[in-house]
């Protein structure tokens, strides 16, 4: 009798370890479809109430095709004088002017003609301790730091980081594509990086 019992238990616990394992893979699977869903609807929401539409998505089409238009217009040579005076305005006025290079820094240095996170590097922290980064100065002797590299190195799960200034002796070169390691370092290390990378790290 008490066979019998210890076997349905067995078999009762394994189907519930197989349900949820079930319900984990189903997890995986649609939080991250939920997530994005409500991230989009939500940037759309906002975008239509900015603008006061009540059809939903039309903000968000008006802007991708306004932000579109911009980079047409902004790129043709007869527009390209204007574009560069507006630059120019916008650099001039003091307070104006840290926001606006700040911003316009920071989206060239990830979509811009002249991307600055092309140089992936592995600095030592610490004996055995190294961290990912990207070298976005490699000369500082106008800050009287020579040998010193600028390293800009991102946070895991967010879209910030931290800027450090580091001796050249304390970098090696991260031989793989900057757009992987930074897909690495966001992914908190959980993405799978190809077997010459991975010798790297």
């Amino acid at each position: 009798m008490d066979l019998g019992k210890e076997k349905i238990k067995k078999t009762f616990g394994a189907r519930m370890r197989k349900l949820l394992s079930y319900f984990l893979k189903g997890l995986l699977i649609t939080l991250p479809i939920y997530a994005t869903y409500k991230i989009i609807r939500s940037l759309m929401e906002s975008i239509d109430a900015v603008l006061l539409l009540d059809t939903p998505g039309l903000g968000f089409i008006i802007v991708i095709v306004t932000i579109t238009s911009m980079g047409f217009i902004g790129s043709t040579i007869i527009t390209r004088p204007i574009v560069d005076l507006m630059d120019d305005f916008f650099s001039s006025i003091p307070l104006v002017k840290t926001i606006y290079t700040s911003v316009k820094d920071l989206i060239e240095a990830f979509v811009g003609e002249k991307k600055k996170f092309s140089k992936p590097v592995i600095v030592e922290l610490n004996p055995g301790v190294y961290k990912p980064g990207f070298i976005t100065q490699d000369d500082l002797t106008q800050l009287n730091l020579p040998g010193i590299v600028a390293v800009y190195m991102p946070h895991s799960y967010a879209f910030s980081g931290n800027l450090f200034f580091v001796d050249k002796n304390k970098i090696k070169p991260f031989q793989g594509e900057s757009s992987k390691l930074m897909q690495f370092i966001i992914s908190g290390g959980a993405i799978n990086l190809n077997d010459k990378n991975e010798d790297t790290l």
